[in-house]
């Protein structure tokens, strides 16, 4: 940018520094919804529970149907954003 360009928009300069800091927010934000880690933490965790009899077979496969969608989401998220 020019420097009558910065003089001329200086008005909107918090407007500016909203705007990235709401972007970088809204990234990380993503980052750690599509983080796969705790999906698997969580994918783990509902095993142990099927094998110590905390939950019946219907509860697990409902559940791990959810969670099996939800790692295939991150997937198709980052092989979109791939380069």
């Amino acid at each position: 940018m020019g420097l009558l360009t910065q003089i001329l928009t200086l008005p909107l300069a918090p407007v500016r520094g909203v705007v990235w800091v709401a972007d970088r927010v809204l990234e990380a934000a993503e980052d750690k919804y599509y983080d796969p880690a705790p999906v698997h933490r969580e994918l783990a965790e509902l095993e142990r529970q099927l094998l110590d009899g905390e939950i019946d077979e219907a509860a697990f496969d409902e559940r791990e149907d959810e969670l099996l969608d939800r790692l295939d989401e991150i997937r198709a998220r980052r092989d979109r954003s791939a380069p």
